[in-house]
């Protein structure tokens, strides 16, 4: 039953939440004195230092899903869960070495944009609808995320919950913008490691290390019915299972990686945390500083899914053994859902007091994926469409006002779309989203950057529009490997021959 958990709440959990969430609001309103034009809202007015642009690209990359979805998948498949995190780690890495300067360099304030100044406004006009359908999917699935924290913890209905969401969101970057969001980035980054080492240690210290985390499972898998239920009677299973960095086929594992790497580089939001910085160092060092500092929080919430998995069983497990007939044991914490495996071991295993800052830290997490999501996909429409449509989009607070507005109906719209679509769908559409943001603006954007004046404009359109087209086919078809990759191969195929058909042209060109 939703709300389950809020039976073990004290009011110290309360009051630590409550606290942890009015701690960031306050900062995005304080942001907000900073925010005097358009430019300071979207990209700091290119004044942020590393740790801001640390903070901004933090901020949104590590959500719900690098925090409670990565315990919640450890719960299920061990190590292979760190691939979200360790694949985002690599991506900032990439993204300071091969593509600070470049995009800064560039003059743009979009990747759209960069885009547009190789291939013309109706590649930028494409791209831009097809990026902000892929970002609108992701901010779906954080609203759905943070409304899904909330009714586990309180006893909130899904519309209540949805709403404050969005409330938090808005209030989080609407006010602040990239210094919203980068500040508040900072704040959430000192709590998240707080409460990432809190955790850490009291699992460290619960199961007398990682060997004490395997020898429970072992003893809970293969010495109870449970181990037959979930297929993991034998140590060697439990082993394969919860050691294997590819537990899920590497195909799969390492794909989602990839996946990861190429949204990074592929998405407005951690771009704009590029532009905002003061100097292209700035810029590098903030992208390295996040590349440094987001695999350790995978590892983290893995020990907290492990040992969670060696005390918990879930309501399917019950219905199962209870259809063999076998006894439930009475000792396991029982679970509505694997997504509660953070909240319960916070609201279970930590101080009260401590406990409710962690949630409101997790809450906050995914308050500020939302928001970053939003303020990226704002930034896309009005920049690359709506400025072209209006010449009073030129003036500074007219700009501003309508990039507020825009991020007000993004929030509000994706709060509705969270209350009337099932979870389970926007799970499946957050692969979907990754895909299409890659296939639409990852290889048109390298050829914007380095290959200049080699590929025909047609080819580049031909691509934006086959790539993402190409992804939505493979979510219907039974591919062995992601839908992405189908994309990319299909727009890699296109702009090749696009360079081959540009060499052949410039050089027909050169001889006459």
């Amino acid at each position: 039953r939703e709300g389950e958990i809020v039976m073990h709440l004290g009011p110290l959990h309360v009051v630590g939440m409550l606290a942890t969430i009015g701690l960031i609001v306050g900062i995005g309103v304080y942001s907000g004195r900073k925010v005097a034009s358009a430019a300071d809202f979207s990209s700091g007015g290119g004044k942020a230092g590393a740790w801001i642009v640390c903070g901004a690209i933090m901020g949104t990359l590590v959500s719900g899903q690098a925090t409670i979805g990565t315990a919640q998948l450890a719960f299920s498949f061990g190590m292979s869960a760190w691939w979200f995190t360790l694949g985002s780690g690599i991506g900032c890495l990439i993204l300071a070495i091969g593509y600070a300067a470049p995009f800064r360099r560039s003059g743009c304030t979009t990747l759209l944009q960069v885009v547009s100044q190789e291939y013309g406004p109706r590649a930028e006009t494409a791209g831009s609808i097809f990026c902000s359908v892929g970002i609108f999917i992701s901010v779906v699935a954080q609203v759905l995320s943070a409304t899904a924290l909330l009714t586990t913890i309180f006893p909130l209905s899904h519309l209540a919950a949805a709403l404050i969401s969005i409330l938090l969101m808005g209030f989080y970057v609407i006010f602040g913008g990239m210094w919203g969001a980068g500040m508040g980035g900072v704040a959430k980054l000192i709590l998240l490691y707080a409460s990432a080492i809190v955790g850490g240690i009291l699992v460290y210290g619960l199961a007398n290390g990682f060997g004490g985390l395997l020898e429970t499972l072992e003893q809970l898998l293969t010495s109870s019915p449970l181990g037959a239920v979930s297929g993991l009677a034998t140590e060697e299973a439990v082993h394969q299972r919860f050691t294997s960095l590819v537990a899920r086929g590497a195909s799969k594992d390492i794909g989602s990686a990839l996946s990861l790497v190429l949204g990074v580089l592929s998405t407005q939001t951690y771009a704009q945390a590029i532009w905002s910085g003061k100097s292209d160092s700035a810029a590098r060092k903030g992208a390295l500083l996040s590349a440094l500092l987001i695999p350790p929080i995978g590892v983290a919430c893995i020990l907290i899914g492990l040992y969670m998995r060696g005390h918990c069983i879930t309501a399917e497990e019950v219905a199962a053994l209870q259809a063999l007939g076998q006894t439930v044991p009475g000792d396991l914490i029982p679970l509505d859902s694997t997504s509660q495996v953070f909240p319960v071991f916070v609201a279970r295993f930590m101080p009260q007091l401590l406990g409710g800052v962690v949630l409101g830290t997790l809450f906050i997490t995914v308050v500020g994926g939302g928001s970053g999501l939003a303020l990226g996909m704002a930034s896309i429409l009005v920049t690359d469409l709506f400025a072209r449509k209006s010449s009073r989009m030129k003036q500074s607070r007219t700009n501003l006002l309508v990039t507020r507005g825009t991020i007000l109906v993004i929030l509000m719209a994706a709060a509705v779309v969270a209350i009337l679509v099932p979870g389970a769908m926007i799970n499946d559409f957050g692969f979907l989203s990754m895909g299409l943001r890659g296939a639409v603006v990852f290889l048109p954007m390298c050829g914007g950057l380095w290959l200049k004046g080699k590929i025909p404009r047609g080819f580049a359109l031909a691509s934006i529009f086959a790539g993402p087209i190409a992804v939505l086919a493979g979510n219907f078809m039974d591919l062995p490997f992601d839908p992405l990759f189908l994309g990319m191969a299909v727009c890699l195929g296109i702009l090749a021959v696009g360079l081959a058909v540009g060499t052949h042209r410039n050089a027909s060109l050169s001889i006459h």
